[in-house]
């Protein structure tokens, strides 16, 4: 029978409607292995002629026509060869009945020959005298049971091997193989695989049809009309060809098929419990041929087993797949981390992006480019390659901020990423360096491109989506780092100028008095505004001094320590005494702006004038600490004055307080930065440790040595304490004396 297209399979294939799932394998199994056939024969005489047998039995030795009185061993010439005659001819002689199990027979000659084995009882006849006249044959055909226990176990060792996740190929190859083997008659078997979505069938196996046939069918169509294969996965129902040459189905590879050999091709949709196509199970014969009800049953059963084996294998390679997914997100995250670590390590704008470039290299690409736009130029701050000469080729080579023919030019006028799979275009060393492709990123501050990283490639390797992807959460986070460090640089600097500002550039030379200073900020950047302390000329042989403290710290704590300095500056020659410049200084406080803060201020702000014995110093103390003066004996006392905080109220009082310091006597006025210093454990320095380390100290004469006492003794006394405010002082020491004229002797 020809299959056609308006034809449906024999009832045989399919399972028939309202059968269970149950009820189809047994079916299946009984078509495979069948009814146990009983045959029977009655032979008289040595020549074993046969005097009756049943149909069964002239159809199993050799399928004849039923004759009798013929010798059995002219009936079937083929059994005397194998002993069959000889067993007849000793149960004849001795009279003794003979069992056989399973014996083994050839039938048939040449091509149609075939195994068959038989269960036989031969039992001797008897005349009225007791004399042995013929043999009795009763057989029981046990070919098929043979049959099926090597299917079955041949089955279960597939199964066996599914479940020990063996490699689909040798799965699917191997149950090709059992089938070929295990048919009675010859076939070829052939396993196409559906891809993901169904349109296409894929080789799988078939060991035994010609590699060109398997290489053609390689991808065909799951369509209605295309060949056995195509039209089953298409209809998800057995397709069932008896005649290649006559068939419809396989206009478009009855060519082919002839010069492979094959005449007949029965498919088998394998369906996933799901009801999806995950391919077909085809059977192919040499000749026409229509299927038994055995061959549609052996057909079903491996579609089975090959769908459980696919079944497996999707699941295994989806959990792989998965796997290896969670494995790259992993890999992905630790090498963004520690790219990340090592951006974020240093506060440095170009070392920044020199890592940056570092971390590109040899991770996403061999060589990397780091480049940055500024004034209308584009400057290479970074390269990286696997040798020295390799970077410096890349380092010689600056890409023109306006040029179109430069990738980098473009990425910093577009902002997009560019990618390519080739060379740059533009001048560059790239046959040098044999590069094979880029991949250009921008790094962005708020949408517009200050700079551009470029990968270069230099072999077989290429940038695929996720490369791309990778390489832009780096760039994204590198121009963040760089950024950061850009602005902390420029905090820095802008903290610099300020401090330069805020403190006296270097000590000005006083006839009859020495000056040293100390200042010391609790944090970087701009937590430096908060002590301040500045000595600046009067006139007339005069000089001024000052020392204080702003409430808070930062850039508002700066703007004020400027406003105090400068309105001292400012109105210290116009005015008469220390307590009118500290009251115009307290008017200043109290007329800033609200946005340049409105805390408080403490002051010692003070005149001295060089005399004939040592210094006269007039001094206001606004709520400061004490001053503290250093005698000739280095006794150690607190200046006693009292005073009010400045910024506070419109009318502070202010006395002045006068000291004169002998030639070698000092006057040390300190910011609460010193005596508020913590230990460890959280006890604070204070006033008293002050005044102990000057007088313990074994020789303090000068400025600089008793700033160099305390400083120490602080220390000594916070360990690895992190100070949690600014520490400055600054000591006057009287030197010689001064003449009428003003000069020291």
């Amino acid at each position: 029978m020809t299959r056609v297209p308006d034809q449906r399979p024999p009832l045989a294939a399919a399972p028939a409607r309202g059968t269970t799932g149950e009820e189809t394998a047994e079916n299946d199994l009984r078509a495979l292995f069948g009814l146990s056939t009983a045959v029977f024969a009655s032979t008289a005489g040595p020549a074993h002629m046969v005097e009756s047998a049943n149909a069964a039995f002239f159809a199993a030795m050799g399928g004849g026509r039923a004759r009798t009185g013929v010798p059995l061993g002219q009936l079937t010439p083929g059994l005397a060869a194998q002993g069959f005659v000889e067993l007849l001819d000793k149960v004849f002689r001795t009279g003794e009945r003979y069992t056989g199990r399973d014996t083994r027979f050839l039938l048939g000659s040449g091509a149609d020959t075939r195994e068959v084995f038989f269960d036989f009882t031969y039992e001797p006849r008897f005349d009225a005298g007791g004399n042995v006249m013929g043999v009795r044959l009763i057989g029981i055909e046990t070919t098929q049971v043979k049959h099926a226990q090597q299917l079955t176990a041949e089955h279960r060792a597939l199964l066996e091997q599914i479940a020990r996740q063996a490699p689909l190929d040798q799965v699917l190859e191997g149950m090709a193989r059992i089938i070929e083997d295990l048919a009675p008659d010859e076939v070829l078997v052939s396993v196409l695989l559906a891809d993901a979505d169904g349109r296409h069938l894929r080789h799988g196996a078939a060991p035994s049809l010609p590699g060109f046939y398997n290489q053609a069918i390689d991808g065909i169509a799951a369509g209605d009309g295309v060949g056995s294969c195509g039209t089953a996965a298409h209809r998800r129902e057995p397709v069932i060809v008896t005649d290649i040459a006559t068939d419809p189905f396989w206009d478009d590879f009855r060519d082919l098929a002839d010069r492979a050999g094959v005449a007949a091709c029965w498919s088998t949709p394998i369906l996933a419990r799901d009801g999806s196509l995950l391919g077909t199970f085809a059977m192919y014969h040499r000749t026409p041929r229509s299927p038994q009800e055995s061959d549609l049953a052996l057909a079903r059963v491996f579609a089975d087993t090959a769908a459980l084996a696919i079944e497996r294998h999707r699941a295994e390679q989806a959990r792989l797949a998965a796997e290896a997914r969670e494995k790259a997100a992993r890999d992905d995250l630790a090498f963004l981390l520690e790219a990340s670590t090592t951006l974020s390590a240093d506060l440095d704008y170009a070392q920044t992006l020199q890592r940056l470039a570092g971390s590109c290299a040899p991770a996403l690409a061999p060589l990397c480019t780091i480049d940055v736009v500024g004034a209308g130029r584009v400057r290479r701050i970074a390269t990286t390659g696997p040798t020295r000469e390799e970077e410096e080729l890349l380092a010689s080579h600056i890409p023109v901020y306006d040029a179109a023919d430069d990738a980098v030019a473009r990425v910093l006028a577009s902002g997009v990423s560019e990618i390519a799979r080739r060379t740059p275009t533009g001048p560059g060393p790239w046959q040098d360096l044999k590069v094979t492709g880029y991949l250009c990123v921008p790094l962005l501050d708020r949408g517009a491109a200050f700079g551009a990283m470029t990968l270069l490639t230099t072999g077989e390797q290429t940038f695929d989506g996720h490369a791309v992807a990778l390489a832009e959460e780096l760039a994204r986070r590198a121009a963040s780092a760089a950024l950061n460090a850009r602005q902390y640089t420029e905090r820095v600097t802008l903290a610099r100028d300020l401090q330069a500002g805020l403190l006296l550039p270097e000590v000005p030379d006083l006839p009859g008095a020495e000056i040293a200073t100390y200042y010391h900020p609790s944090g970087e950047g701009l937590d430096i505004g908060g002590d301040f302390y500045d000595v600046f000329e009067l006139g007339d042989g005069a000089w001024a001094f000052l020392l204080g403290d702003v409430c808070g710290r930062g850039a508002t704590a700066a703007t004020t320590t400027a406003l105090v300095r400068h309105t001292a500056r400012a109105v210290a020659p116009l005015l008469p005494g220390p307590d009118a410049v500290v009251r115009a200084v307290n008017r200043a406080l109290l007329d800033r702006p609200d946005s340049h803060g409105n805390g408080f201020v403490t002051l010692v702000y003070g005149h001295l004038t060089p005399t004939a014995d040592g210094l006269d110093i007039a001094l206001v103390r606004a709520g400061h600490t004490l001053p503290v003066l250093i005698d000739t004996q280095r006794t150690v006392r607190p200046v006693e004055s009292d005073g009010s905080l400045l910024g506070i109220t419109a009318d502070p009082d202010l006395p002045v307080h006068r000291v004169h310091l002998r030639p070698t006597e000092s006057l040390l006025l300190y910011t609460d930065g010193i005596t508020e210093a913590r230990a460890p454990g959280g006890e604070q320095f204070g006033e008293e440790r002050l005044a102990r380390a000057l007088t313990n100290a074994p020789h303090h004469t000068t400025g600089p040595e008793i700033l160099d006492v305390l400083v120490h003794a602080v220390r000594a006394f916070t360990g690895a304490q992190h100070m949690d405010d600014d520490q400055a002082a600054l000591v006057l020491t009287a030197t010689r004396a001064i003449d009428a004229a003003g000069v020291s002797q």
